[in-house]
This record gives C-alpha cells, sequence and structure tokens, in this order.
C-alpha cells in the first residue's frame, strides 16, 4: 500500500513548504474586488485584470489582522481621504499564510496610500479629461442662480445631521425670508451614492417647474466615504442639469469631480445655506434701496411741484393784473388808432374808386366815336369779321352824330 497522508499532514507539509520558499514580505499591487470588516480584522479579496480585455488573470484571498488594521487603516484614510473599498487599486505588503485548517491567504502587513492616491488621481484626471472633451465640465457655471431663490430641491439622507442644520438654518434666518424645501432622500455614502443621487436628481427632473435651485448635501458621514462623489456617471447628470446645484458634502481636503461640475461648492450644509440666506437677503437690500429710492424721489417731486404751486399763487395775482393792465392798454392804443386806420382806409378806397372809373372811360365807346371812329352792329353785334355778312344782310352803323342803316348788296 503506497504512503499516505491525512488532509492536514498534507496540509501542513503545504504550510512548511511555502514558509520554507517564501520566507519573505512582498509588495504587490492588486484591485480590492471585496473588502469588509469582521472582528475588528479586514477581509480582502484581491484580484488582476488583463489590461486590454478587463478579465480577471488572477485571484487571492488577503486578511489584515486587528493589531495592523488599527495602524494601516487610519494612515489610509488620513493620507487618501477615503476608506478602503471595492475596486480601488492597492499597494499592499504581504507575506504568504498557508493554514491547514483555513488554507492559503496574503497576510497583510502594511498599505501604501501614496500608490492607491496616485491612482485615485489618474482615475481623477481621466474622468476630468473626458467631461471636457464631451464640453459638459462648465455647463453648470454657466447657469445663473435666479434672484428669488426660495424654491429648494435638497438630496440628502433624510436623518444626516447636515440636512437637519440646513433646514434649521434657512427656517431660522432671522430676517423672515421664506424658503420652501423638498427632500428627496438618498444615500450619501459607500458605493450606492451614483446610483441613488442619479435617481433622486431624475424625480426633481419630473417637477423642475417647482424648484429654483437644487442642494446636494452629506453631513455627519465620514469624509472617507466620498468615493461616490467621484464618478463619471453622476458627473455627467449633474453637469448636465437644467437647474443650478449647490454642492455641500462637507469635502474639506479636495474637491470632488462633483464639487468641479457643480454651479456653485461649498464646504458644509450650513453653509449652503447661508449662501441661499446671504443671496435672498441681498436681494431684499436691493429692493428696499429701490423702494427708498423711489419713496425719496417721489417725495422731492412733490416738494418741487407744491414749490413751483406756491409760487404760482404768490405770482397769479401779479400777473393778472399785469395782463389785465396790458389788455387795456392795448384797448386804449387800438381806440386812438381806429378814426386814423378808418380815415387812410377810405382815402385808399376813394382813389382806388377814382383810378377805376378813369380806366373805365377809357372804354366808354362814346369817346371812341367822338375821335371818328364807327361802330357796325348786325342784329345787335358789333361785326369783327366781314366774313360773318352775306348779301341782304341789315347792319346798323354807328358815328358821333348818330346812326345809319345799310344793306349788303355782296
Amino acid at each position: 500500500m503506497p504512503t499516505h497522508y491525512t488532509l492536514r499532514q498534507l496540509n501542513l507539509l503545504v504550510r512548511d513548504a511555502i514558509a520554507a520558499a517564501l520566507p519573505d514580505e512582498y509588495w504587490v499591487e492588486a484591485e480590492l474586488s471585496e473588502c469588509r470588516e469582521h472582528g475588528g480584522h479586514c477581509y480582502m479579496e484581491l484580484i488582476e485584470k488583463d489590461e486590454r480585455s478587463n478579465t480577471p488573470i488572477a485571484r487571492a484571498s488577503a486578511k489584515c489582522w486587528r493589531q495592523t488594521w488599527q495602524m494601516v487603516r487610519p494612515n489610509f484614510e488620513r493620507t487618501t481621504g477615503q476608506a478602503l473599498r471595492a475596486g480601488m487599486k492597492v499597494l499592499l505588503s504581504v507575506y504568504p499564510q498557508f493554514h491547514e485548517a483555513y488554507g492559503f491567504s496574503w497576510i497583510v502587513t502594511d498599505i501604501d496610500p501614496t500608490y492607491t492616491l496616485g491612482d485615485m488621481a489618474r482615475r481623477r484626471q481621466e474622468i476630468i479629461r473626458q467631461l471636457k472633451e464631451e464640453g459638459v465640465f462648465d455647463m453648470q457655471r454657466e447657469l445663473p442662480i435666479p434672484l428669488f431663490a426660495q424654491r429648494i430641491a435638497v438630496v440628502s439622507a433624510p436623518n444626516a445631521a447636515g440636512y437637519g442644520d440646513f433646514c434649521r438654518q434657512l427656517e431660522d434666518n432671522g430676517y423672515g425670508l421664506h424658503f420652501s424645501i423638498s427632500l428627496f432622500p438618498a444615500i450619501m455614502q459607500g458605493e450606492q451614492v451614483e446610483s441613488a443621487v442619479i435617481a433622486a436628481l431624475n424625480q426633481i427632473y419630473e417637477r423642475i417647474n417647482d424648484f429654483d435651485v437644487v442642494c446636494i448635501l452629506r453631513g455627519g458621514g465620514a469624509t472617507a466615504d466620498l468615493s461616490g462623489f467621484d464618478t463619471l456617471a453622476l458627473a455627467e447628470n449633474v453637469a448636465q442639469f437644467p437647474l443650478p446645484i449647490i454642492t455641500g458634502i462637507g469635502h474639506d481636503r479636495d474637491e470632488s469631480i462633483l464639487d468641479m461640475v457643480s454651479n456653485t461648492r461649498v464646504k458644509t450644509p450650513t453653509a449652503a445655506a447661508t449662501l441661499l440666506v446671504e443671496r435672498l437677503l441681498g436681494v431684499l437690500e436691493r429692493i428696499q434701496q429701490a423702494e427708498s429710492f423711489i419713496n425719496r424721489y417721489i417725495s422731492e417731486r412733490i416738494s418741487l411741484q407744491q414749490q413751483r404751486i406756491s409760487q404760482y399763487s404768490t405770482l397769479i395775482p401779479t400777473l393778472a393784473l399785469r395782463l389785465l393792465s396790458e389788455g387795456r392798454h392795448r384797448v386804449e392804443m387800438l381806440e386812438s388808432r381806429i378814426p386814423v386806420s378808418i380815415e387812410r382806409r377810405l382815402t385808399e378806397q376813394k382813389h382806388r374808386l377814382e383810378r377805376i372809373s378813369l380806366q373805365l372811360q377809357g372804354f366808354d365807346p362814346q369817346i371812341l366815336l367822338s375821335r371818328g371812329y364807327s361802330i357796325t352792329l348786325h342784329q345787335g353785334k358789333a361785326v369783327r369779321d366781314p366774313q360773318q355778312l352775306k348779301p341782304g344782310d341789315e347792319i346798323e352803323t354807328r358815328v358821333e352824330k348818330g346812326t345809319f342803316h345799310s344793306t349788303i348788296t355782296h
């Protein structure tokens, strides 16, 4: 019978062989396909993908024990601003461990956060480049926030402290300004941020005429849970949304891509509320200034008109007396001129009649007859052309001393 081993014996041989063959620690590049905490330990699933086909070509399990994890995790999150999550590329310091009962895994002794930070930066830059190529990166900033931005659509976790602060800041603004707030609940941390926020924006779009501005708010969560705001799909939705979007997601270290493509970025939900209050207060002040100017202008115009009326009221008697005196003087002058004018007009008309009489005398037929002229009449009309007469016609000839009649013979 051939030599045989129990499973435990065989696994112990494998453990010893691995320990002898791989006695050192190794830095390994990998992508996290799964990352979870349990009992203070961190359990990871590592994967490597083909660069061209993006299909997995290697897999392995890894563990970071509690004592190491308590030191590695804070350093990683402090440096990167994010928590370890699926989809991240990491650089791990590991050594192999084969346990006879639990099998093989890599034991993590350290994580280099600068490697992940560099990969995150590269991915962010790639998303930004794509957004600019699509021509949507600056679209939100081209939208003006309305002067009366009072109807606010809010995307936030309903129980988030930041949302409560936002509402209180608007409602207790101290100036009596009124705001209408409509909440569209969404998950604001973790891997579901992208789909949840996009779903909320779609709901707002269905009621787009009901709102002036959108606020995407996050407060009360860990700073490291902001990875969901650095996705291409979410950035495209926000950049092309037809209403101005204000982001207040509490990211003090760096701008997220969501911040970059939004209309206005503030640090916290409270700051977003303060911005809206200050803008509306500015509009109110402009209205009050305009009201004050109008009242002052009207008062000045009324005062000026009253002064004019007062001046006119004192001038009217004097002006009336002057006009009356001038009128009386004109009447007197006209009265003195009337006889002279009448006499002149009569003389002119008399001379005109004399000239006309003399002219008429020049046309008197008797005067012409006395000068040796005669007038021949036929049937009472002066004969001007002999061709008008025919044999047998009787004609009358007038001369200075009388008339005589004749008969045309030929």
